[in-house]
């Protein structure tokens, strides 16, 4: 979790940059993690017959998730700015809340659901053996980890997105007046940055998924991962859903200020009378 309370400038684009990076090493061990048990594809089927009814119409990576949100939310965890839930309803959290300091504007935006469906269709057959070694707890806890990666890294992208509309804010606004999403999605990306990334994460994916017991690196065939799997994971998914995250909250961001800005110059326009 990034430490909003005592970074002098948590929202810097230096940092913005170091939180993205290190989220990139703690998705990779969470796949490597999740790679070393089977698929159970059971524990993504609602109402399976292995778990006797307990998980109800819940599948029992759902209803296992749904329990371990409530823990986290009674300790604050999704009043976090870079917190987004997949599971509700939540209880309050017991502990007083923190005073975070403020930079995304207020909105709803949350696409958990399209990165669980993601996850759990396409992620998991590319990381792990398809069939069934009983392991349906260590798998669910593994997958938790790595949705919740997941969803940090690719919300995110408002904090980007701010950072962003704060260079420009003239040009956002006027494309999300005119609900402009291609030229919004065109303006935010940088290709190069993306050839680097994808190149940075071929590298961290080689190094990280060895067992290490070779004398040279990169001479140990035998991965934990496949190198394709983690660049394809983001190349595919992360970055193309991180990038709707910023659209849809350019878009919100854009009209908030013209909005606000219409109400200044009417104001403004008003005869001060005395």
């Amino acid at each position: 979790m990034s430490n909003f309370t005592i970074d002098d400038n948590p929202f810097s684009l230096e940092r913005i940059r170091s939180t993205l990076i290190r989220l990139e090493d703690t998705i990779i061990f969470a796949l490597i993690e999740r790679a070393q048990f089977a698929s159970n594809r059971c524990i993504y089927i609602p109402g399976a017959l292995e778990f006797n009814g307990a998980t109800g119409d819940k599948s029992f990576l759902e209803f296992f998730l749904w329990e371990t949100e409530k823990v986290h939310a009674r300790v604050r965890r999704y009043t976090s700015p870079d917190e987004y839930p997949f599971t509700s309803p939540l209880p309050d959290p017991i502990l007083p809340p923190c005073k975070f300091k403020k930079f995304v504007q207020d909105d709803d935006i949350n696409i958990n659901d399209q990165i669980m469906e993601i996850y759990t269709k396409s992620i998991v057959t590319g990381i792990c053996e398809e069939f069934d070694d009983d392991n349906y707890g260590s798998s669910a806890t593994k997958d938790i980890e790595c949705l919740q990666a997941l969803s940090r890294r690719i919300h995110y992208g408002k904090f980007v997105a701010e950072s962003k509309f704060r260079e420009q804010p003239e040009e956002y606004t006027r494309l999300a007046v005119n609900n402009d999403r291609e030229a919004i999605n065109e303006l935010l990306t940088n290709h190069k940055v993306e050839k680097v990334l994808l190149e940075r994460l071929r590298r961290k994916a080689l190094v990280y998924g060895q067992t290490l017991d070779q004398a040279e690196e990169g001479a140990n065939m035998h991965l934990r991962i496949p190198v394709n799997v983690v660049v394809e994971l983001y190349e595919r998914w992360v970055i193309p859903l991180t990038k709707v995250v910023e659209v849809e909250y350019l878009i919100l961001r854009g009209q908030r200020a013209a909005a606000e800005k219409a109400v200044a110059d009417k104001l403004a326009q008003k005869p001060n009378v005395k």
